[in-house]
């Protein structure tokens, strides 16, 4: 079997063993995380203590600052670790319930909404944008639908997250960022190009206030912090608990591989943009967002609870489109990815890897937020930094060679 016959085997694989994972929680106990020995998994325990000290390592190399680890397989919690520092000036250490923003791992939760939505029959990933906004009913933009905005496949080449407001706008909001997008449309042809875009994960938010009637962030805070149990979730910054916010840093890696750090965010500094957008501004912890993360491992439910149906799960981790696709024609694209490589595709709202496992960064590659979901090995991960060059596939690397019992 040659390569390229057995890429689409693999996915497959995975994606059986999702599903065959969701339906058998209808006949077992429902999986909440728990913390238990690696043993108990069928784990071993050293490789995971290798994993860990990649990142201790990083630390002692000045590769980093701090980070938060959680590793979990079938719902037991084998690794949850602390490493560094909060605040490096102050010597302030790293917590396991530290807060991080959590930059595009956002980009899942807005995927989740929109599949909610489509289950209730409110909208279809299929729509046109312009079935919703005035502002893309123009050439540019009127092929543009919901599942092109989700899968980084819209023809967008829109580099601001948003472009600034007005100076007269006194009241600010997503739609009316979102309908400069629409204003100014596609640059490529839709559907022929991957091109990792904030502005239209923004679009989607604005759609979702707008099928919804609800505020982004009283719709994620409703539908799915509070019945996961995400108690430490949410879009902006909450006064009482700045204290346990983590300083984030920008990093530079010199030829030589030496890396200088620059202060990128400290707790109590002013909002980034006045309203509440779906490309970015998600702030959580390891433990909350490993939640959102066995919800999508346990085929949409949690706890008890069903957020998204099994058929939804597969439609976002089903990969549409190769990151490495740009023709010539759609150049420049963005091909940002977890690793820096151009390996793996592209869904709706998850990178998704040969083998099935489904990802996604926060920050760049390399730097910053790393979480992931690999169904064959009934594996999630969470690997946050506050800035550097952090160790992130080496570590899930070997994660995976610590799995003893299939």
């Amino acid at each position: 079997m040659n390569a390229r016959e057995r890429t689409p085997r693999l996915y497959a694989l995975a994606l059986a063993s999702l599903l065959i994972a969701a339906s058998s929680t209808v006949a077992q106990p429902v999986r909440t995380l728990q913390a238990g020995s690696a043993a108990s998994v069928g784990m071993d325990e050293q490789k995971l203590r290798d994993a860990v000290n990649l990142y201790r390592d990083a630390l002692q190399q000045n590769r980093i600052r701090g980070a938060v680890l959680l590793v979990a397989r079938g719902g037991t919690i084998v690794v949850h670790e602390a490493i560094g520092w909060k605040n490096y000036a102050y010597r302030l250490p790293m917590e396991k319930d530290t807060l991080f923003q959590m930059a595009s791992t956002t980009k899942p939760l807005t995927v989740t909404a929109i599949l909610m939505l489509e289950e209730e029959g409110k909208l279809s990933t299929g729509d046109a944008a312009a079935k919703y906004f005035e502002s893309f009913q123009n050439e540019k933009s009127q092929a543009i639908t919901i599942a092109h905005l989700a899968s980084g496949t819209s023809g967008f080449r829109i580099g601001p997250i948003l472009y600034p407001f007005d100076k007269d706008e006194r009241e600010p909001t997503l739609r009316k960022g979102v309908d400069k997008f629409g204003k100014e449309g596609a640059a490529v042809e839709v559907g022929s190009s991957f091109s990792y875009s904030n502005a239209a994960f923004n679009t989607l938010g604005a759609l979702i206030e707008h099928v919804s009637g609800m505020a982004l962030e009283d719709f994620w805070r409703t539908r799915i912090y509070e019945p996961l149990g995400m108690v430490d979730t949410s879009n902006h910054d909450d006064v009482s608990k700045q204290h346990r916010m983590a300083t984030h840093y920008g990093a530079q890696r010199s030829a030589q591989g030496h890396v200088t750090f620059s202060r990128s965010f400290t707790p109590g500094d002013p909002p980034e943009y006045p309203v509440a957008r779906a490309s970015g501004g998600l702030i959580s912890t390891a433990l909350d967002y490993a939640k959102f993360l066995q919800m999508y491992l346990d085929g949409g439910h949690y706890a008890g609870g069903r957020i998204i149906s099994t058929d939804s799960v597969k439609k976002a981790i089903t990969p549409i489109i190769k990151v490495a696709t740009c023709p010539p024609s759609a150049a420049p694209c963005n091909t940002l990815t977890p690793f820096g490589t151009k390996d793996g595709s592209y869904g709706m709202g998850w990178f998704v890897s040969d083998d099935g496992v489904f990802s996604h960064l926060g920050g760049s590659a390399n730097n910053g937020r790393y979480v992931w979901v690999d169904p064959t090995r009934d594996l999630i991960g969470v690997a946050l930094t506050s800035g550097g060059i952090d160790p992130r596939q080496a570590f899930q690397q070997l994660v995976e060679q610590a799995v003893t019992v299939k």
